[in-house]
């Protein structure tokens, strides 16, 4: 058998010596640049398509430096190349020698190892598509970088025309009606049919006559190629399925929608996918080398011709295999040693580093969908709707967010959402398990989550399905957990902030406000872990967000409040926690120096305040814990409804010098307030709101006639008021049983005139107020005012919550000084929930939820943060995207930090990450 093998194997049995000499000889890349006009027929491009014996190779040996540095000397050889392997490639696909027999047996290897020794020149047309796959990875990204919008050397060799003359034989036979299946949409857009055809005549001439005829542009054919090469048996598909001699089969490529077929494809077949959906991504990538500014007038030309120009077939093959691969990502690799055992095992992924090809795959399915379902660009803007409020997808626009949105079978929604589910599951099972970092995260959780979105935003049935379900509470669960667990990773706020609109949505659906009486039946990590139903859960984790992240999600706080009101009218039964969450984040809303410091900010306040307006004018009787609050903090709400910015300013500075007073200690205090007159004000006014602070902590468990007292002191003017025009607060609530139907909106009539009053007493106040406002309590250069203040102050609605405490507030107050103990506090849940005020509170209004409405700059923000997350996985392995001058978003590099490995961690995979100090050393120094 061995008898025949060469005596003496040459060096190069691998190619080493050749590739090397690539790179370092001028026959090499290097002629790419030196030698100007190099035909197509030299035979220096051949080493292209069969030196490359893996992706790695090519992304290794020709680097974006040597492409640039082409560009420049002699882009003629860039463009021939590109030629050349494009060419070559639609050659290859269209030849019967591919694709190439696998050589899957021992023997087989043995042989064409044997052969590869010998020298033998056998061609294997697999390994050429593949290196022209791999090559057009490597070129378009350094040619889509070119400054200009469209540079001339990718018009000239991507989408110029060719016009050519050919001649056509009329024939009377040829000229016969032929039965033609139409589609509906498609009839506006056929052509005409020629007169003599229509009419049934006879042509008179057989002559020959010469015509003219456009061939498709190379980028064209390159699509249609592509798409073919997606559906190609024995290099996509597998071989068996294949029919006669036609090798291109377009058959969707998992079970799932449109198919229950199971072709088990091999490992070899989803790398081959992989690279095809690849080449097609560094195509649409084109749209990256664009600013945000010309998202929408530049669009990428490869993929508006992708999803416009398709044919029907081919979308709908392409979308069902792309959408079934990603869909099934959960049922694992069963040919795949690494993928299935690193699923198993604890820290397997940190010993094994093989590639696992079906994660590849399911992660480039998720990036093509998201991009495809995304984009929006040029024409391909959906068409506005007759309501004139919403927009929606044509087959001419984007045929792919089309037919997502055409998804109408309950069993492929079913078949989406546990797909979409199972994900999210095993990417919760990695971040919380009890050995930490034991199981590896899922690399495609983003582009799941983007989908998620994108499906519920087109498909309106499929949202529908999703929010009927059992599972709308779970998705709702593992969404915020995960948005939880990455809100302090800046790196990661984009996709924070896509988790919030996607709740957003959902809040404002019907059917998602009946799901939040239920319980979370999933199991939660311990710290996302609330008691209560999903109402509960849903608030708990919205104050988490806010209150947890010191501001760094101030961007976010609109969508989530926003879904707290939205949902506001379905809560009942708020545990005692979730109703003091609820009031903590109305303090902090309407703390003055959070309110007065950017211009957006009173919205927040105003948001909460219709969270209480929902509670209380549809489950007021079933949220006790809810109405307790707020008839415990009247004050607050009373405060508001006289807020001036002179009253704001007050309290801010007041604040600050309390501050300022601790770090110098009580001497420095005392010396402070008797060296100048104007710090007796602050120390005077500090005194009083102390007292009233007080007063609002105080329990109402106090008798009757001593907190009467105290509500008489409150509410006295001061005689600070008196000097500053300072607004009076508004009368107790417990002497009058409702407001009229005129002043249910606002203050007062009669605190709008002294406020008036006030204001003008006070000119020389109110401008050294206003140079203290702009001296720095506004961020970003805004500056607080009090007409401003005024525009937003006398439309907040306080009127229910007035009402409210007005009528329960002298009813609690009696029974705390009339019981004691666990009674009163019986007898108080057993009065508010037999509470109805329905003849006091205003009528119910039918329901407007705020939902989330795309506007441009969303869009490019989305389109920025997917494109984003495909360029940083591109960067690993190949880096494909990696030094050049993408400009839809920005790129910052940072150093990775050194790994810290916990002792649990360490004990567990003990001597395989090795515990020497020569291991340490090694790691550290990495």
């Amino acid at each position: 058998m061995f008898a025949k093998l060469p005596q003496k194997l040459p060096f190069n049995l691998l190619g080493d010596e050749a590739k090397l000499a690539f790179r370092s000889r001028q026959g090499g890349i290097a002629k790419l640049a030196v030698a100007r006009n190099i035909s197509e027929t030299d035979s220096y491009w051949d080493q292209y398509f069969v030196l490359f014996d893996t992706a790695s190779d090519v992304f290794t040996l020709i680097s974006p430096h040597d492409v640039r540095l082409a560009l420049i000397d002699a882009p003629e050889n860039v463009a021939t190349l590109l030629r050349v392997v494009m060419k070559r490639l639609f050659n290859l696909v269209s030849d019967h020698t591919f694709p190439t027999a696998a050589n899957t047996s021992v023997t087989s290897f043995a042989t064409s190892f044997i052969k590869s020794s010998a020298g033998s020149n056998e061609r294997n047309a697999t390994k050429e598509v593949l290196n022209c796959l791999r090559l057009l990875q490597r070129v378009l990204p350094v040619v889509f970088e070119l400054d200009m919008d469209a540079s001339r050397l990718e018009l000239e060799v991507f989408w110029k025309r060719e016009v050519v003359e050919e001649e056509v034989v009329h024939d009377v036979e040829s000229s016969a009606a032929q039965f033609v299946i139409e589609d509906e949409e498609d009839e506006e857009d056929a052509p005409p049919a020629p007169a003599s055809a229509a009419s049934g005549q006879p042509r008179s001439s057989t002559s020959p006559t010469k015509t003219q005829k456009t061939l498709p542009s190379l980028a064209e054919r390159l699509m249609s190629c592509l798409v073919d090469l997606l559906f190609c048996c024995g290099f996509t598909l597998p071989s068996k399925i294949q029919v006669d001699h036609h090798k291109i089969n377009y058959t969707i490529w998992e079970k799932g929608i449109g198919t229950t077929v199971d072709l088990a494809p091999t490992q070899a077949i989803e790398s081959n996918r992989t690279e095809v959906l690849r080449t097609l991504l560094v195509l649409f990538s084109k749209q990256t080398y664009a600013p945000p500014s010309a998202l929408f007038t530049s669009p990428s030309l490869y993929t508006l011709h992708f999803v416009q120009h398709t044919p029907r077939r081919n979308v709908l093959t392409v979308l069902c295999s792309l959408l079934n691969s990603a869909m099934n990502a959960s049922r694992g690799n069963g040919h795949n040693i690494i993928g299935g055992v690193t699923g198993k095992l604890p820290y397997n992924h940190l010993v094994f580093k093989g590639e696992d090809t079906k994660t590849s795959l399911t992660g480039m399915c998720f990036a093509a969908l998201c991009v495809l379902l995304d984009f929006q660009s040029g024409s391909a803007r959906d068409v506005p709707s007759q309501d004139g409020e919403t927009s929606q997808p044509t087959a001419k626009t984007n045929s792919f967010r089309y037919f997502v949105a055409k998804l109408h079978r309950s069993n492929d929604f079913a078949f989406i959402l546990q797909g979409v589910i199972s994900i999210f599951e095993e990417q919760m099972a990695s971040i919380h398990n009890l050995l930490p970092g034991s199981r590896k995260s899922v690399p495609y959780i983003v582009e799941t989550v983007v989908f998620f979105w994108k499906m519920v935003e087109l498909n309106k049935k499929f949202r529908t399905y999703v929010l009927d379900s059992e599972k709308a509470t779970d998705i709702l669960a593992y969404l915020l957990c995960y948005g939880l667990e990455i809100k302090d990773k800046p790196e990661q706020h984009g996709l924070c902030r896509v988790v919030s609109y996607i709740v957003q949505s959902m809040s404002a659906e019907h059917a998602f406000g009946t799901k939040l009486s239920s319980t979370i039946k999933v199991t939660l990590p311990p710290k996302a872990n609330f008691l209560g139903n999903a109402g509960d859960f849903l608030i708990n984790a919205v104050y988490a967000m806010i209150a947890t992240t010191s501001g760094t999600l101030n961007s976010l706080y609109p969508a989530l409040v926003i879904a707290l009101s939205n949902a506001a009218p379905y809560f009942k039964n708020l545990s005692i926690n979730s109703s003091a969450r609820l009031m903590q984040l109305f303090t902090a809303f309407a703390n003055p120096s959070f309110l007065l410091s950017d211009e957006g900010h009173p919205r927040l306040m105003f948001f909460m305040l219709e969270v209480f307006n929902g509670i209380l004018l549809r489950n007021l009787s079933d949220n006790p814990n809810v109405v307790y609050n707020i008839v415990r903090h009247h004050k607050t709400f009373e405060d508001l409804g006289t807020f001036t910015l002179a009253r704001g300013l007050r309290e801010i500075r007041r604040v600050q010098l309390a501050k300022e007073n601790r770090e110098k200690g009580g001497d420095a205090t005392r010396k402070s307030s008797t060296e100048t007159p104007e710090s007796e004000e602050p120390r005077d006014e500090k005194a009083r709101l102390a007292r009233s602070e007080s007063l609002a902590s105080l329990e109402l468990s106090r008798s009757g006639s001593g907190q009467d007292d105290l509500e008489a002191q409150r509410n006295a003017p001061s005689e600070e008021d008196v000097r500053t025009g300072r607004p009076l607060m508004s009368p107790s609530l417990s002497t009058d049983a409702s407001f009229p139907e005129g002043q249910r909106s606002g203050p007062s009539e009669k605190a709008r005139g002294k406020m008036r009053a006030g204001r003008s007493m006070s000119d020389d106040m109110t401008g050294s107020l206003e140079r203290l406002a702009a001296s720095g309590v506004g961020r970003n250069g805004f500056v607080p005012t009090q007409e401003w203040v005024t525009s937003w102050q006398q439309g907040l609605p306080l009127d229910t919550i007035m009402i409210v405490t007005s009528e329960l507030y002298p009813k609690i107050q009696e029974l705390q000084s009339s019981l004691s103990g666990p009674t009163a506090n019986t007898a108080i849940v057993d009065l508010l929930r037999s509470a109805n005020l329905e003849e006091h509170l205003p009528r119910l209004a039918s329901l407007n939820p705020r939902r989330f409405v795309w506007t441009d700059a969303s869009i490019i923000w989305l389109t920025s943060l997917i494109w984003g997350e495909i360029y940083v996985r591109g960067m690993t392995p190949f880096g494909i995207w990696n030094s050049t001058s993408v400009r839809l978003f920005y790129v910052k590099h940072t150093q990775q930090p050194q790994r810290q490995i916990t002792e649990t961690v360490s004990n567990v995979v003990g001597g395989l990450l090795g515990r020497t100090e020569s291991s340490q050393s090694i790691r550290q120094r990495a």
